[in-house]
């Protein structure tokens, strides 16, 4: 079974920059394709990037498109997201998970998460 571990995280002011990244083993990271989501305080998980595998295709939720991007190493095992131009809504903690993920479940693997907080 694959393993997640996300990094990258921190406090930042809002306009401000981070590159998350996430290490993958214990498995074929390139056979995935693979998502970021996003929990911030008191609220569900929010989904907000996906890569195919090869990461040819890349999809956005609106919130954050134009601003995040997501990109993949796959001779390193490693899932990216590039954020740019942040927002105080974009505080949450950020986990990336193996597939396709538009809604987290019990089933959903992913990792322990990495906390972005955007405060001035």
């Amino acid at each position: 079974e694959v393993r997640l571990v996300e990094s990258g995280g921190g406090l930042v002011q809002p306009g401000g920059s981070l590159r998350l990244s996430c290490a993958a083993s214990g498995s074929t990271f390139r056979n995935y394709a693979m998502t970021w989501v996003r929990q911030a305080p008191g609220k569900g998980f929010e989904w907000v990037s996906s890569i195919s595998r090869g990461g040819d295709d890349t999809y956005y939720a609106d919130s954050v498109k134009g601003r995040f991007t997501i990109s993949r190493d796959d001779a390193k095992g490693t899932l990216y997201l590039q954020l740019n131009s942040l927002k105080t809504e974009d505080t949450a903690m950020y986990y990336c998970a193996k597939d396709i993920v538009m809604v987290v479940t019990p089933n959903t693997v992913r990792g322990q998460g990495t906390q972005v907080t955007v405060s001035s």
